[in-house]
C-alpha cells in the first residue's frame, strides 16, 4: 500500500495504482471514440457504394475533418489546461455518438460535410488536448514511453476488439456474396454510435461523482490560483522558438503520413484484381489492428528501455522499406498466391511497426523543456503542427486515385509519397536526438522558459 509521501512525491499526487486505473479509463475512451470517423480502413470500396460518392469526394469529407482538427489542437490544449478533463470527454462521446446516429442515414454529401466537419471538432477541440496532456501528467521518471505506448497500444486492443464486432455484424448482414454490404454498413455504424453514447453516460455519472474533487494536488493548486502574469501570445511565442517544437512536430507529421497509408490497405487488397472480396480484405485489415496492441505497448517499453528517439527511428526505417516492398511486389510477376502472401505480410508489418510509433511519438515530449502549467498549450500547438497533414492527405489521396491510369497504380504512388515524407521524419529523428545528447553532455546549458518569457 503506498504511503502519504509516495502519494505526494509520485506523479499527479496519485499512486501506481491509481494513476494505471486513471490510465485504463483514457484507454477505453479512446478507443471507443474515433473507429467509426476512419471506417473507411477496413470499408472504403463500401462507403463509396453506400454514400455514392468518389475517392476524390470522400477525400473532401477527411480533409474537412483534418481541417477541423487542425482548427481545434491548438484551443484544445489551452482547454486542457483551464477546464475538468473528464467534462470534455463527456461532451466529445455525447457529440460523436449523435453525429453518427445522423451518418447511419446515409445521408447527402453536404450533410457529411456537416458530420465529418463535427467529428473534428469533438474528437479534437473537447478531446484531443484534454487526453495527451493528462497522460504526461500521470507518467512519472522514465515512464512516458510505456504510458503513451499502453494508451495507443490499449486504445488500439480496444479499436480491434470493436472491428471485430462489426466485421461479423458486417459479414452476416452483408451475406456470402456481399450482396447487402450497404446494409450492412448502417448496423456497423449503429454500433458504434450506440457505443459513444452508451460510455458518454457512464464517463457522465463518474464526472458527477468526482467534479468535485480536484484531480490531483497539482490540479487544485492549479485551479485555485489564477496566474495574472498569463500571456497567451507570449507563451505561444516562445514555444515556437524551441526548435524540439518543430523537430517532434515534424516526427509526428511522418508517423501520421504512415498511419493515413494504412487505411488504403483494404481496398489496395480488394482493388488490385487479386480476387478478395470486401470481407476477406476487411480480414487482413482488421488482422492488423490486433497488432497494435503489441506494437503500441512493445514499442513504449522498448522506447523506455533504450530511448524512445532511437527506438521510433528504426520504427520509421522499417516502415519505410515495409511500403516499399508492398509497391514492388505486384511488379515482380510472381505467382497470385506468392504476392498476395507477400503483399499481406507487407501490410502486416508496416501495420506493426506504424502502431509502434504512434505509441513512442507522443513520449518524446519528454525532451520538451515546458512547465507542467503550459503543457496542454505545447502539446495543442504540436498537434497543429503535426497533425497538419489531415488536411491535405486525403485530398492528395483523392486526387491521385481518380487521376491514375487504375487502381492499383493509384495506391503504388500514394505508398511512394508516404515514404519521402517519412523519410523527413527520419533526419528529424536523428536531429532530435543529437540535441538531447548535447544537452545531456552539457547539464547546466541554458534552456528556454516559457513562463520567463512571458512575465
Amino acid at each position: 500500500m503506498a504511503t502519504n509521501d509516495d502519494i505526494h512525491s509520485s506523479p499527479a499526487g496519485m499512486s501506481k495504482q491509481a494513476r494505471y486505473i486513471q490510465l485504463l479509463l483514457l484507454v477505453i475512451a479512446g478507443g471507443a471514440i474515433y473507429p467509426m470517423l476512419y471506417m473507411r480502413q477496413i470499408y472504403q470500396t463500401t462507403m463509396l457504394d453506400a454514400f455514392q460518392i468518389t475517392n476524390g469526394q470522400l477525400g473532401e469529407l477527411y480533409s474537412m475533418m483534418g481541417l477541423l482538427f487542425f482548427l481545434s489542437y491548438g484551443p484544445s490544449g489551452w482547454l486542457a489546461d483551464k477546464m475538468k478533463p473528464m467534462l470534455l470527454i463527456v461532451v466529445s462521446l455525447f457529440a460523436t455518438g449523435l453525429l453518427g446516429l445522423w451518418y447511419s442515414t446515409l445521408p447527402s454529401f453536404s450533410a457529411l460535410l456537416i458530420i465529418f466537419g463535427g467529428w473534428g471538432i469533438s474528437t479534437g477541440l473537447t478531446f484531443w488536448g484534454a487526453v495527451m496532456k493528462r497522460i504526461k501528467v500521470l507518467s512519472g521518471e522514465n515512464e512516458s514511453g510505456r504510458f503513451y505506448g499502453i494508451y495507443d497500444g490499449g486504445r488500439g486492443l480496444i479499436e480491434a476488439l470493436l472491428a471485430s464486432i462489426a466485421l461479423y455484424i458486417f459479414s452476416v448482414v452483408a451475406g456470402a456474396n456481399d450482396e447487402n454490404v450497404v446494409g450492412a454498413l448502417v448496423y456497423v455504424i449503429y454500433m458504434y454510435s450506440w457505443l459513444c453514447i452508451a460510455l458518454g453516460v457512464i464517463s457522465l455519472i463518474t464526472f458527477l461523482f468526482e467534479k468535485k474533487e480536484p484531480e490531483s494536488a497539482a490540479d487544485a493548486q492549479k485551479y485555485a490560483q489564477k496566474n495574472k502574469s498569463d500571456n497567451l501570445l507570449g507563451d505561444i511565442i516562445a514555444i515556437l522558438k524551441l526548435p524540439e517544437v518543430w523537430l517532434i512536430a515534424l516526427i509526428i507529421s511522418a508517423g501520421y503520413h504512415l498511419f493515413w497509408s494504412t487505411y488504403s490497405f483494404s481496398a489496395y487488397l480488394q482493388e488490385g484484381n487479386w480476387g478478395f472480396t470486401a470481407v476477406m480484405a476487411g480480414t487482413i485489415t482488421t488482422i492488423k489492428l490486433w497488432l497494435r496492441p503489441i506494437g503500441g505497448i512493445g514499442g513504449g517499453f522498448l522506447g523506455d528501455r533504450y530511448s524512445n528517439v532511437r527506438v521510433l527511428n528504426y520504427a520509421l526505417v522499417g516502415s519505410a522499406l515495409g511500403l516499399l516492398g508492398l509497391i514492388c511486389v505486384p511488379m515482380f510477376g510472381f505467382g497470385g498466391g506468392v504476392t498476395v502472401g507477400l503483399c499481406i505480410f507487407f501490410i502486416l508489418f508496416v501495420g506493426l511497426l506504424t502502431y509502434a510509433i504512434r505509441g513512442l511519438y507522443w513520449a518524446i515530449i519528454e525532451h520538451l523543456d515546458v512547465p507542467e502549467k503550459k503543457l496542454g498549450l505545447a502539446i495543442g500547438i504540436i498537434s497543429v503542427l503535426g497533425y497538419c497533414p489531415d488536411i491535405f492527405i486525403p485530398l492528395i489521396n483523392g486526387y491521385i486515385m481518380d487521376a491514375a491510369d487504375n487502381h492499383q497504380q493509384g495506391y503504388q504512388l500514394y505508398f511512394g509519397y508516404t515514404i519521402a515524407m517519412t523519410v523527413v521524419g527520419i533526419a528529424a529523428c536523428y536531429a532530435l536526438q543529437a540535441r538531447a545528447n548535447k544537452r545531456q553532455s552539457q547539464n547546466n546549458a541554458p534552456t528556454i522558459d516559457v513562463t520567463e518569457a512571458t512575465s
